[in-house]
């Protein structure tokens, strides 16, 4: 079990939107179980009631580890998909550069050119 820090309650009471600062909230740092504690606190209890508890926590546990995984997992596939599309973006685009000049018109130098005479 651990108690929460100033800034990690400051935390939670922001993201949950838990009691307000000042008067009625509560007079201490609230404490929490870790996955370990909840394992140790399940051996030492023996009611039914606190048994199923424990096991449902255990699942929580359990389906945040997997929660984690997969988006660490997802992150990575999206990191290097990126990659792989700005590659083949540069790819692209150089084809396209050399390209360019074979696109163009080959006009002879000695033609006649039409437009507007300007002086340079």
């Amino acid at each position: 079990m651990l108690q929460f820090t100033e800034i990690e309650e400051k935390s939670l009471r922001c993201q949950f939107g838990t009691s307000k600062e000042g008067k009625g909230g509560r007079g201490y740092l609230p404490y929490a179980f870790t996955e370990n504690g909840v394992a140790m606190l399940s051996s030492v209890l023996n009611g039914d009631r606190a048994v199923e508890i424990n096991i449902s926590i255990m699942r929580i546990f359990t389906r945040l580890r997997s929660f984690h995984a997969l988006e660490s997992n997802l992150a990575t596939e999206l990191k290097n998909f990126k990659e792989s599309v700005n590659g083949l973006f540069k790819v692209v685009f150089t084809r396209l550069d050399a390209f360019e000049d074979d696109l163009r018109p080959k006009l002879s130098e000695q033609r006649k050119k039409i437009g507007i005479k300007t002086e340079s």
